[in-house]
């Protein structure tokens, strides 16, 4: 018994140890679906809620502009609001899981959630069109900031939008990298479920 495991190698001790396999019940599997469905539920609708308020907003802006450029660069905002809108709707909002699902079919719909969610948080720049957003956007402040550059004392009125935009990015990029290791490590966990079944 004292073989087994060597004890001046804790790391070797770590990754020696024996693995039992995942046990998850129906009712577990079926907790953890709703809360997936009910989470995806309020997100689509906040996503669909905030869609729709910026197209309107954007969509206001867009008949107050003096400038062509402007109007047009508003108008793809009011635009992209409506298209991450419908974007959230059809990848965000869940299925819905039948009361009497035996465990095959929970694991299945609890899996190609967890699957498509995944691939909306990986693809998310096409999916929610934030590259339509960045391009509306440049339309929208390009022209006022080139006309800005002949009195430098004005690029003071542009910083709080690029201080915005810079803890955006700093916040987005690794909160959706977060958001696919967990997806990931779950997907996994039900694959290794799925096995064991």
């Amino acid at each position: 018994m004292p073989d087994e495991f060597p004890m001046n190698d804790p790391k070797k001790i770590w990754q020696e140890q024996p693995t039992e396999a995942i046990k998850m019940s129906l009712e577990e599997i079926r907790r953890r679906a709703q809360k997936l469905q009910m989470k995806g539920r309020l997100a689509a609708l906040a996503w669909f809620v905030m869609g729709l308020l910026l197209c309107i907003f954007f969509a206001r802006s867009s008949a107050k502009a003096d400038a062509v450029v402007t109007r047009i660069g508003f108008g793809m905002l009011s635009l992209w609001g409506l298209y991450g809108a419908y974007q959230a709707y059809k990848w965000i909002w869940p299925g819905s899981l039948a009361a009497d699902a035996t465990l095959s079919t929970s694991l299945d719909f609890y899996r190609r959630e967890l699957e498509r969610r995944h691939d909306y948080v990986q693809h998310i720049w096409r999916r929610s069109g934030l590259t339509f957003c960045f391009v509306g956007l440049a339309v929208v402040i390009v022209p006022p900031l080139l006309s800005v550059l002949r009195t430098p004392r004005m690029l003071v009125n542009a910083v709080p939008f690029f201080v915005l935009l810079a803890i955006w990015l700093t916040v987005f990029f690794p909160m959706r990298k977060r958001q696919q290791r967990t997806l990931q490590r779950e997907i996994d966990e039900l694959k290794a479920l799925e096995r064991g079944v």
